[in-house]
C-alpha cells in the first residue's frame, strides 16, 4: 500500500471537513493507495500531469481532494477544499499547482 504525503494544509484541511465527508474522503484516499480508482473522481490536467480529483458529496456540502498517485511509492495530496461553486476556483486549482510544482523542484 502506498503511503500518503499531505502537501501544505492538505491534511489539516481533510481532516476540517464535516464527520461524513472527512470519513467519505479518508475511505476514497485509502482505496488510491491500494492502488484503484476512488468511486467519484475527475482528471485534472490543468494542475499537472496524472493529477486527480476526488469528489466526495454528502449532505453537509461537496468537497474535493486532488491528489497525484502516480507515483511508484507514494500518494500525495496536494489540495483539499469544500467546493461552493460549480466550477472549481482558479485559486483552488493554482494552490494545488504551485504545491506540485515545489514538490518536484524539491526532488
Amino acid at each position: 500500500m502506498k503511503v500518503i504525503e499531505w502537501l501544505g494544509s492538505s491534511r489539516a484541511d481533510v481532516r476540517a471537513f464535516p464527520d461524513d465527508a472527512r470519513i467519505e474522503a479518508g475511505w476514497q484516499l485509502e482505496l488510491v493507495q491500494r492502488g484503484d480508482d476512488p468511486d467519484d473522481w475527475k482528471p485534472m490536467q490543468i494542475v499537472g500531469a496524472g493529477v486527480r480529483e476526488i469528489r466526495v458529496r454528502q449532505a453537509s456540502g461537496a468537497f474535493r481532494v486532488i491528489y497525484l498517485a502516480t507515483l511508484e511509492d507514494r500518494v500525495l495530496v496536494l489540495h483539499a477544499f469544500q467546493k461552493k461553486t460549480q466550477a472549481t476556483s482558479k485559486k483552488d486549482l493554482d494552490l494545488a499547482a504551485q504545491r506540485l510544482k515545489r514538490w518536484k523542484a524539491e526532488r
